[in-house]
């Protein structure tokens, strides 16, 4: 059992909070036992999963370390730990071919924002998530645990404007200053979804990317824009909508 907090296996685990240091080597951190689970069973490869007894006595798996409950909640994330912590290596996935539907994420760097929409993504049957800007990060534990492991599962492209501009689909720009409704769309054709962060949204140069320009309609004074996945959510299950009724 590891009890010391400044065994290297530790350390190597505290340097991949470190979004650069992941990348570098491939890896991410599955952090609770939903989490890990599914990472084992999407078929990741398990670098090292570590377990403490004290907070989990009864999971067990072969090769599992064990640690102490103190040196386990030195390498989580979370405040309260579970007790399980998985390291694995970073599924590598391309765009299907036969992809009709695809949500590209413009600019998303808050992890949960972006944890939460590939969680819609995969609940609307999204057949891929491309991811595009300076800061994005899909394996942050954060946002791993706000996509509730459909990150493991659903197939994450990192793009730049070449990609997106090339995608042979429909391409739907979400923004606010226009007037066509999201509802005045025909998504049952190759559909791509572009949407931007909150705050900023999409930029002029991926504005020109679109075919089309979309406003999600809403009511009330005091929000100025939905959060990026909600809107997402938004635009998808309008798409699953009308492919329903088409079949």
């Amino acid at each position: 059992m590891i009890t010391s907090a400044d065994n290297p296996r530790v350390k190597d685990v505290l340097r991949l909070r470190k979004s650069r240091e992941r990348r570098r080597d491939g890896l991410l951190i599955a952090e609770g036992v939903r989490e890990v689970e599914r990472a084992l069973a999407a078929g990741l490869a398990p670098r090292a999963i570590y377990v403490a007894p004290e907070l989990l006595p009864e999971w067990t798996r072969p090769g599992a370390e064990e640690v102490s409950a103190r040196v386990l909640a030195k390498m989580a994330y979370r405040a309260e730990p579970e007790g399980l912590l998985g390291v694995f290596e970073t599924p590598q996935r391309a765009l299907p071919e036969d992809a009709t539907l695809v949500l590209v994420a413009v600019n998303i760097e808050k992890p949960g924002n972006l944890g939460a929409m590939a969680r819609t993504a995969d609940a609307a049957g999204v057949d891929a998530l491309l991811v595009a800007g300076p800061n994005f990060d899909p394996w942050n534990p954060n946002a791993i645990r706000a996509s509730t492991g459909a990150v493991f599962t659903l197939p994450i492209v990192e793009a730049i404007q070449t990609d997106v501009a090339a995608l042979q689909h429909n391409k739907i720009a979400a923004v606010l200053d226009t007037t066509r409704a999201h509802t005045a769309v025909d998504y049952t054709v190759p559909t791509a979804f572009l949407i931007g962060s909150e705050d900023a949204g999409l930029d002029h140069t991926w504005r020109a990317l679109a075919d089309v320009e979309v406003v999600i309609p809403m009511r009330g004074t005091a929000a100025d824009s939905l959060n990026a996945s909600t809107a997402a959510a938004v635009l998808l299950f309008e798409a699953v909508r009308q492919r329903a009724a088409a079949t």
